[in-house]
């Protein structure tokens, strides 16, 4: 090799070492301090959740609910509040987590603010005997419930301002509580609707009964929100009535031939579990606020 050709090649040599350790040594920095924080977005301001006990006289008996505020409430609300109210209401604080929904909507604008109440509607066959359409459940809510809310907290009287929700059963007794109670309820947010029920709890036929009801009956203000699984195909009843799929279809159909303005999703892979309802239902509450709002 001629002898200026090693000399450059010496030089290049010498500048590159020190900036090849250098950047090893960061590199071995980087590794030994592991990655950094991950980005995450900044927690909403949290409102506040009170346990209370509603008197019934239809019951006979206190029912227990849980009574979201948002942050700054009542100050940050000085015209009132949308109402909200939610079944399976011990669900909604934990699995499905309602009151940090409602905190995230407030926060980035997209809907609120809420006073929420979740009603506790226990488990098993009590769970049933208020959800599965049952008449007395449904004057509860609008009856005592909603005029108890009243006076202990600020919220709009207007029906197009307020939401009620539920999944499974929940969904069905949100439907069937507007459907009687048009004047109350305007917006209902249904996910995953056990439509396939009849009458007063009834396990038997005939099945879809609040469908049968809604088809011969004049058309009333209410919007509707549906969700269903694509994968909730399974037969109820051990194959004797519809699939919660099947009588989500048949709701959508009698509603849209009615008239009534409905948004229907057929969520893909999605099943009768929280974690499905819980991933689509900030978008539902939104979308059912912004209609309100027109």
């Amino acid at each position: 090799m001629p002898k200026t050709i090693r000399q450059a090649a010496g030089i290049l040599l010498s500048t590159a070492l020190p900036l090849m350790r250098a950047a090893a040594a960061a590199a071995l920095a980087f590794a030994e301090a592991g990655p950094g924080p991950a980005h995450t977005e900044p927690e909403a301001p949290a409102g506040q959740v009170e346990e209370r006990m509603v008197p019934s006289r239809l019951y006979g008996r206190e029912r227990r609910v849980w009574v979201y505020t948002p942050p700054g409430y009542p100050a940050r609300a000085p015209d009132g509040c949308d109402l909200m109210v939610a079944f399976d209401g011990s669900e909604y604080l934990e699995q499905i987590p309602l009151p940090k929904i409602l905190d995230g909507l407030l926060a980035r604008g997209e809907a609120g603010p809420f006073v929420a109440v979740l009603v506790d509607n226990a488990s098993s066959a009590e769970r049933l005997a208020d959800l599965a359409n049952h008449a007395r459940f449904a004057d509860f809510v609008s009856e005592e419930l909603v005029p108890w809310a009243r006076k202990g907290w600020r919220f709009r009287s207007d029906a197009r301002r307020t939401i009620v929700t539920g999944s499974s059963a929940g969904g069905l007794a949100a439907a069937y509580v507007a459907y009687r109670r048009p004047d109350v309820f305007g917006n209902v947010v249904s996910q995953s609707g056990a439509f396939w029920r009849g009458d007063e709890g009834s396990n038997g036929p005939p099945w879809e009964w609040l469908t049968s009801r809604i088809a011969a009956s004049p058309k009333r203000e209410i919007r509707f929100w549906l969700d269903v699984g694509s994968k909730e195909s399974v037969a109820a009843m051990g194959g004797a009535a519809p699939s919660i799929l099947e009588a989500n279809r048949r709701l959508r159909e009698v509603l849209q031939r009615k008239g009534y303005a409905v948004r229907y999703a057929e969520v893909e892979n999605g099943g009768h579990a929280p974690e499905f309802w819980r991933e689509r239902l900030p978008g539902l509450i939104a979308a059912a606020a912004h209609a309100g709002n027109e």
